[in-house]
């Protein structure tokens, strides 16, 4: 058995650019940064990957529309390589993330502790319509959301 999923969740490097492949087909590549668990010694704070995205279709056009430079982003995808000549003709190989989804992660606004909150609508790409700025007690585009509970009584009781 294979399994290939990859999930990151960062900022945005710069606005994502909505472009048409010959066919016709919507895509956009975009690059995710998304800080290293720790920091080597001797530095304050985690250097930061920068992760190259694709994503194609309803879910291109929902991130060229709804995400910006420096926006947290959640992608749910595949890695995949491509092997290549560069211009000497040595071999090299780059990797990226052929996205299947993508969720909100934060406001900028609210900071590196990326909570939740209702000022943004979490949701699934693909999907038809999206309102990112819809109370959390909305119904979400693309999620099946009837096992959860609403928990707005209870948010002074929850541990983040």
């Amino acid at each position: 058995m294979n399994i290939n999923k990859v999930m990151l969740m960062g900022r945005l490097t710069s606005d994502p650019e909505l472009k048409m492949s010959a066919s016709g087909i919507p895509n956009v590549r975009f690059s995710v940064a998304v800080n290293r668990r720790f920091a080597k010694q001797g530095e304050d704070r985690p250097t930061a990957d920068f992760i190259p995205c694709t994503a194609f279709r309803q879910t291109a056009e929902f991130v060229s529309k709804y995400f910006k430079k420096g926006s947290v982003i959640i992608v749910f995808g595949s890695i995949q390589n491509d092997n290549y000549k560069d211009k000497d003709g040595i071999e090299r190989r780059s990797y990226s993330i052929m996205v299947d989804e993508v969720q909100f992660g934060a406001t900028k606004q609210e900071g590196p502790a990326m909570r939740p909150s209702d000022d943004y609508m979490q949701s699934s790409a693909p999907v038809s319509n999206p309102v990112p700025s819809a109370p959390a007690s909305a119904p979400t585009a693309g999620v099946n959301t009837e096992f959860f509970a609403d928990i707005k009584d209870i948010e002074d009781e929850l541990p983040f």
